[in-house]
């Protein structure tokens, strides 16, 4: 017996397309919290990267980028699409990223978190930024550097020196927590920023905000904050 069927149109919710690294534990239960089922479809993949995230590794995911957001639903209509990886977006260049991006989704709009904090800066007036990161130097110091040539001071920064990213998802939200008010009680900083999507920072954001009296920003919220912001979703402020 042959059925008969109805086509339907396109939800009406947005759609987002989050690029995942394979090592990212934690991004996605994010996402969950940050963005409702019932305001946009979210659809993820993954992109091959090394256990050790360092200035050599991240840069070999530019070569896997353009399949792995190939691997996303053209047919979903997907408004905006994330490149889940801060250290990544900085090392290879946000220009970089949305071209390779775009190269298997034209025209749709791509961020990553570099990018989405720095609009959240822009939409906050935050010029002033204290700096939580789990990675090695090198790391941490490009992304100061990009934050620095995008007119953004980042007076103090703290990190957990760690490099292997299966220790970065187990990082405790409480030590977390204990470096975000740290960093954030220098009076230099007009706000605080945990980095790495893996960083279990959006369980802590609430109340280190509320201890510290200032913003407490992490590359998850930003990230999905950005991606809710151009699919017409989110508020004007992070």
């Amino acid at each position: 017996m042959r059925l008969s069927y109805d086509l339907d149109d396109q939800p009406a919710r947005p759609g987002l397309g989050l690029i995942v690294l394979g090592v990212d534990e934690t991004v996605e239960d994010d996402f969950r919290r940050l963005i409702p089922a019932d305001r946009a479809r979210l659809f993820h993949t993954r992109i091959e990267s090394a256990p050790n995230l360092t200035a050599e590794t991240i840069p070999l995911m530019a070569g896997r980028l353009t399949a792995a957001a190939a691997l996303l639903p053209r047919a979903a209509g997907l408004n905006v699409i994330g490149y889940a990886c801060t250290s990544g977006a900085t090392l290879l260049g946000e220009r970089t990223v949305t071209d390779l991006v775009n190269a298997a989704h034209p025209g749709v709009q791509v961020t990553d978190p570099l990018g989405a904090l720095k609009a959240a800066c822009r939409a906050t007036g935050i010029r002033r930024l204290g700096l939580v990161s789990p990675y090695v130097a090198a790391v941490s110091d490009a992304l100061v550097g990009a934050l620095t040539d995008d007119g953004i001071t980042v007076g103090c920064v703290a990190t957990f020196d760690q490099e292997e990213e299966r220790l970065v998802a187990r990082i405790s939200p409480a030590s977390i927590r204990q470096a975000l008010l740290r960093v954030g009680a220098d009076p230099a900083c007009d706000a605080v920023f945990a980095s790495c999507t893996n960083l279990r920072a959006v369980e802590v954001l609430d109340d280190a905000r509320h201890e510290l009296g200032k913003p407490v920003l992490a590359s998850n919220q930003v990230l999905a904050w950005h991606m809710a912001r151009l699919a017409g979703i989110g508020t004007s402020t992070p």
